[in-house]
This record gives C-alpha cells, sequence and structure tokens, in this order.
C-alpha cells in the first residue's frame, strides 16, 4: 500500500473536497460545493500576501487580499468572513488594534495573527486579546494549511454552535407552552419576570403538568442563557449516590470511586441547575444542600479543596412542602431558602379546553413523527378528551395521543383509537343546576348531604380532587377542607 501523502489539501481536511486531490472541473460541472469559506488575508507585504494567496489557491476557498487593516475593516462592513488572517506589524493600523475591532464587531470571526520570531511577545499578547492562533514568518505551506484548516473548523462549529443555541431558545420560548388557561397565563407571567434575574425559583405542580419545561424557559431566558442547564431528578438517583451526583467525589472517596468525578454543581457553573423531586431529599442530605445555598461553596465527597457553586438553581416538586415541613419531613430553614419565589403549574384538569389545544398540536407532531395522515380529532374523542380527569396530566396526554395517532389509519382520530379506560370514565358533559332543591317536612342533615355530594364527586371524578372540586364550584383548597371535615382525609 502506498503511503498517504502528508500534502493534503484543505479542502480534503475540512471535508470540501474528495481525498485524492483537487477534482478537475470543466465547463458545466456542478462539483463545487454551494458555499466556499471565506478567507480574509490582511498583510501589508506584497510579497508574503501574494504567497498566503498562493499557497491557499488551489482550495475551494473564497479569498479576499488586503494591504492593510483599514482595507480590511472597510471589507467587514460589506461581508462577514468565516476566517481572518492579519499581521501583527502593519503601518497604520496594526493587528493587534484590527483584532480588538474585529472582536468587538464580530466576535464569532476567528482571527489568525502572523509574526516574525523577534515578535513572540505580541502574538501571546495577541492570543491573550482572543486571537484563534498565530503563525511565524517565514512559514511553511504546511503549517499554513494546517492553521487555516483549523480555523475554519472552529468557524464551523460556533456557527453550528450558535444554530443549536437559536434553536433551543426557539423551542423553549414561554411562547411555545400552550394553553389560555388565567392560572397558567399567570404562571407564565411570573416566569418571565424572575427568568432575567439570579433569585431561586420553585415551580410546584402535580407530575406531569411541565415543570422541567418551565424551568428549562426560566433558563432559556435568563442572562445565564449560555451556560448550561444541568438537571438531576433527586428521586430517581439512589440515596446512597445522590450526594456524589450533587457535589461530585474525589478518587478514592468511597469504594468504586477510581477517578474524580464532577458533582451537577461544577457542571452548571455559569448556567442553571434544575434540581427535580426536591422533596424527596434525606434530611441529611438537605443540611448540606442548605449549606451550599447559604454560602455558595461546597466541596467534592472526600475533598478538603472549597469550589464555588455559581449555578442558578430551580426547583420542583410535586408535594406540598409546607406539609412535609409540618410532618418533619423537610427542613423548615431549606424550604424558605428554595421557595424565594413560588410558581404553581396548575393541572390539566382545571385548564379547561387547553386539553384540545394540547391534543390538536400532540396529532400534528406525532403525525409527522410516525408518518400518519391524521389532520384531526373527531368530535366524539374530543368530547371524551374534555371528559377525562387526566391525573398524568400533560404527559398522560401525550402518551394517549401519540399511541392514537399509531393506530388510526385514516385522516381522524375516533373514540375507538384511545385507550379502554379514558373510554370507560366518560361523564355527561356539566350542566348549570337549575331546579330548585326542595327542603322536606321533616328536615334534614346539612352536613350529611354536604358529605354526600362530596362523595359523589370524587366517584363522578374518578378520585380525581382538582376535576370534583370543579363539579362542586370549589377551589381545589376548599374540597379539602371539606374533605377532612367530614374525615375523608387526613388533616395536618
Amino acid at each position: 500500500m502506498a503511503a498517504t501523502t502528508s500534502r493534503q489539501t484543505l479542502g480534503e481536511l475540512h471535508g470540501l473536497e474528495p481525498a485524492g486531490g483537487r477534482p478537475h472541473l470543466r465547463g458545466g460541472d456542478a462539483l463545487e460545493p454551494e458555499r466556499r469559506p471565506c478567507v480574509l488575508i490582511v498583510e501589508d507585504e506584497e510579497r508574503y500576501r501574494l504567497v498566503i494567496g498562493m499557497l491557499l489557491s488551489d482550495l475551494p476557498l473564497e479569498l479576499e487580499l488586503c494591504a492593510s487593516a483599514e482595507q480590511a475593516l472597510s471589507r467587514l462592513g460589506h461581508k462577514v468572513p468565516d476566517l481572518l488572517v492579519t499581521d501583527l506589524r502593519m503601518p497604520g493600523m496594526g493587528g493587534l488594534e484590527l483584532l480588538a475591532r474585529v472582536k468587538e464587531e464580530q466576535p464569532a470571526v476567528p482571527v489568525i495573527v502572523v509574526t516574525a520570531y523577534g515578535s513572540i511577545e505580541s502574538a501571546v499578547q495577541a492570543m491573550r486579546a482572543g486571537a484563534y492562533d498565530y503563525l511565524t514568518k517565514p512559514f511553511e505551506e504546511e503549517v499554513l494549511r494546517a492553521t487555516v484548516r483549523r480555523g475554519l473548523e472552529a468557524s464551523r462549529l460556533r456557527l453550528a454552535c450558535g444554530c443549536l443555541r437559536q434553536e433551543l431558545r426557539s423551542r423553549f420560548e414561554l411562547g411555545q407552552i400552550l394553553g389560555q388557561s388565567p392560572r397558567l397565563k399567570a404562571a407564565l407571567q411570573l416566569a418571565e419576570q424572575v427568568a432575567p434575574t439570579l433569585t431561586t425559583v420553585l415551580v410546584t405542580g402535580e407530575s406531569g403538568t411541565g415543570k422541567e419545561l418551565l424551568a428549562r424557559a426560566i433558563h432559556v431566558h435568563s442572562r445565564r442563557a449560555d451556560g448550561p442547564f444541568v438537571a438531576l431528578n433527586c428521586a430517581a438517583v439512589p440515596a446512597s449516590l445522590l450526594e456524589s451526583e450533587l457535589f461530585g467525589h474525589e478518587r478514592g472517596a468511597f469504594t468504586g470511586a477510581i477517578a474524580r468525578k464532577p458533582g451537577r454543581f461544577e457542571q452548571a457553573r455559569g448556567g442553571t441547575l434544575f434540581l427535580d423531586e426536591l422533596g424527596e431529599l434525606e434530611l441529611p442530605l438537605q443540611v448540606k444542600l442548605l449549606r451550599v445555598l447559604q454560602e455558595r461553596r461546597f466541596e467534592r465527597l472526600g475533598g478538603t479543596q472549597l469550589l464555588e457553586a455559581d449555578a442558578r438553581i430551580v426547583c420542583a416538586t410535586n408535594i406540598e412542602l409546607e406539609r412535609a415541613v409540618q410532618e418533619g419531613r423537610f427542613r423548615r430553614d431549606l424550604y424558605y431558602r428554595v421557595s424565594v419565589f413560588p410558581i404553581e403549574l396548575p393541572p390539566l384538569a382545571e385548564r379547561g379546553d387547553d386539553v384540545l389545544l394540547l391534543a390538536r398540536r400532540f396529532v400534528q407532531r406525532f403525525a409527522a413523527e410516525v408518518g400518519r395522515r391524521v389532520e384531526r380529532l373527531s368530535p366524539q374523542a374530543e368530547l371524551l378528551l374534555l371528559a377525562y380527569g387526566w391525573p398524568g396530566n400533560v404527559r398522560e396526554l401525550q402518551n394517549v395521543i401519540e399511541r392514537a395517532v399509531i393506530l388510526c389509519q385514516g385522516s381522524e382520530l375516533q373514540p375507538g383509537h384511545l385507550p379502554e379506560h379514558l373510554r370507560a370514565a366518560k361523564s355527561p358533559p356539566l350542566q348549570p343546576a337549575t331546579a330548585r332543591f326542595l327542603l322536606p317536612p321533616q328536615g334534614i342533615c346539612l352536613e350529611e348531604v354536604e358529605k354526600d355530594l362530596v362523595l359523589q364527586a370524587l366517584e363522578l371524578a374518578a378520585g380525581n380532587k382538582s376535576r370534583a372540586a370543579r363539579l362542586l364550584g370549589l377551589t381545589r383548597a376548599t374540597l379539602r377542607y371539606r374533605l377532612v371535615k367530614h374525615g375523608l382525609e387526613e388533616g395536618d
């Protein structure tokens, strides 16, 4: 086998042309890429300017040669290059000043500086000012090609990261959280107000209401949106490993710790740490978490070095932390620390027609994903969705619609495509009570009538307290009060 040549072209290394060299193009050939990377060369010495242009001319690049920094800035006003290569010492504006201007106006453009052997200190200064790399004169052809290749790859990755970041921002925009319920709108308004701050947020609500989705939306609207979003479900990690997951550990800290491991607080540095199911933390770990939140410092398990906890905290839970505090299952001081800014997400059963808004969106999404031509829900299917109590909230609705779309062979989703338990839970549409209640001559026991109505409401709602409260025209808190009053639920 022949040895691989060391003179790979930039196009081969950058994925712009096939191995084996630049293809021979003839009139009418369409082998060139749709867009060629643009490289701007800034060099006052004509000899070096022409040499650089010649060494790169056979590559699938768009080259622009400038004799001064001022000319380069003028070009930047019309077109942004993928890479800029500039000499450091030039008459008029020097390379360092040009670098500063480029970083101010187009910070995503990588800049490679060229310097003579005698000015390495200037090259180091340029690197500290934000230059991507540097070349020393005289440079070899392969060194130039490799450096330009790396610079273009960095430019491509930055562009790709920018696109991904924008996609994530649009995906988790607060406006993307679908719903017209007043309580949901109030929760989203609170999230929008607190997002730009560093305040700790506590998101509460039943399981499946979208607490992590709201936490991500808070992150992308914060000043730390460019930082990481790190999530940890405290209920999904064994208690014996949770401390290590949160704070990390040093090698040898415990059996099996064969290397140092950073915890979630370290991973979330400069970004947001989302602690889901916070109420499941055991009391000893609650103490350690409280200390970190108060002092903003922590130590890895088995370590002695103090590390800074530079992460914005968003917590979530589906249990009533106030009740957990009263029962001694959650520390009162930690509760006050994490509940600085509480936001409650309403259960789906209390969001009215939001059920249909979400269901229609899920139909469109899953039809596209699984290749079905389902376009809509039948009126009968919509009535079933409205009548159901949705104990699993939005997550349950999403699963139900995904299954139904897979089963549907036509363009309209029918009741038969819905799960049997959902069809069995059908109840007649709620009607206003217009008939007058007639008090019998012998009188009644009002307490017994009230208890009987509460039991009927719970039966109609299949045990869903939120829906039962709606059937009685009560708030969930008032219903709970009456349940405790009649001995149907244990009080605090």
